[in-house]
């Protein structure tokens, strides 16, 4: 199931004492299931995120003026803005405002790109994210806006691919996510995993493109196998019984933050989060062990994962996680690994049409698609094998 550096991680968590408490980005007070949510600044404006940065400059001070009445009578010169970085899906820019006191306040501003409403539920975003950042996740929420948002700026360096195989950050990572399932957010609690895919591939199959070279490439594909191959899926994964939890869906290294003299580590951008199923969330972050380069052999070793288990299972008392429970999310996450490669592969195909951004989407499909393929025979015997001997215990 993988390779990577797992004994490694048994060795130095019998040196350290698995059970001490870690420190992270938010504290168990602060995410109690009753947390109140404050009201969040809201304005009708929005930005376009195609202009050149020297006009989108003042109209994002207008913003903030719009936000935060306080610096309504501020000069320009009061504001800096950089961008932090462009996303598949959003841009981020950095503010800095100088108000009268003489004090910066430093603000982050994500700006959604095009048409991600295809790929995005905004609306289920927002409603969650004044909850997640009142429970301590993230970056706080200060505002929103037409499209886009303001949000507190993190003191922190964005994690690598390769720091997430790391045995301290791997627990880290555990026992942060086990404080982020445990979040609730209002509304239905029904996983949306499968509507999502079902919508993505209905989205996917009446695309057209005016390239034929992408169109010829396009109607390779099969469609009617694709559905054939998620329902098969879908009904190996409900004989699981998965837990159904809050999840991030999208813990890639770039969604990770880490300030290493505070030892603090903080998830972001949770526009993709939704009740969903705990192996599903675990599964999608250690196929992000691949980074960049795609590189699937990365993906971590049982013994890695064993690792990571115990610490999302008992932050506490790692050490004493029973084998049969072990087991069960073991199994559980490498089934849902299949559904991190169709929901991926999926969502490339609608990018692959939408997007402005210069990447081959097509390419990323049969990369993703590809891999369950490759992975569907060894975990779907995992599962059945499994499932199997439950059944006659």
């Amino acid at each position: 199931m993988g390779t990577g550096n797992g004994r490694n991680c048994d060795a130095l968590a019998a040196m350290e004492g698995e059970g001490q408490p870690v420190s992270d980005g938010a504290e168990v007070e602060d995410r109690e299931r009753g947390v109140a949510v404050s009201p969040i600044p809201s304005s009708d404006l929005t930005v376009d995120i195609s202009l050149p940065f020297d006009q989108m400059k003042p109209r994002i001070i207008d913003l903030c003026k719009d936000l935060f009445k306080k610096w309504s009578s501020l000069d320009e010169s009061s504001f800096s803005i950089e961008t932090i970085s462009g996303g598949i899906t959003n841009l981020l820019l950095k503010v800095s405002v100088r108000e009268e006191s003489g004090d910066d306040v430093l603000l982050t501003v994500r700006l959604y790109g095009p048409n991600t409403d295809l790929v995005i539920d905004r609306k289920r975003e927002l409603q969650a994210l004044p909850h997640l950042s009142a429970a301590g996740f993230g970056a706080e929420l200060l505002g929103i806006f037409g499209n886009g948002m303001v949000q507190s700026f993190i003191n922190a360096r964005t994690l690598s691919p390769s720091d997430m195989g790391n045995c301290k950050i791997a627990k880290k990572i555990a026992r942060h996510l086990h404080k982020f399932h445990q979040v609730a957010i209002p509304g239905s609690r029904e996983p949306q995993l499968w509507n999502d895919i079902f919508k993505f591939l209905n989205e996917a199959m009446t695309i057209k493109f005016d390239d034929s070279e992408k169109q010829a490439r396009y109607e390779s594909i099969s469609f009617q196998e694709i559905q054939a191959e998620i329902n098969e899926l879908k009904d190996l994964t409900d004989l699981l019984n998965a837990p159904v939890v809050f999840a991030h869906n999208d813990l890639l290294s770039g969604n990770l933050m880490l300030n290493d003299n505070e030892g603090k580590l903080y998830f972001i951008d949770f526009e993709y989060g939704s009740y969903s199923y705990r192996g599903y969330d675990i599964a999608n972050h250690f196929n992000e062990y691949a980074g960049l380069d795609c590189d699937y052999s990365l993906y971590p070793e049982k013994d890695a994962q064993y690792h990571f288990f115990k610490n999302y299972l008992e932050p506490e008392k790692p050490l004493e996680v029973p084998d049969k429970d072990l087991e069960a999310i073991f199994v559980e996450t490498n089934t849902y690994r299949l559904a991190s490669h169709i929901y991926w592969a999926l969502w490339a195909l609608i990018q692959a049409k939408v997007s402005p951004i210069d990447f081959d989407y097509l390419w990323y499909f049969f990369l993703r698609y590809n891999e369950y393929k490759k992975q569907k025979e060894a975990c779907f015997s995992l599962a059945q094998n499994y499932l199997l001997r439950s059944s006659s215990h």
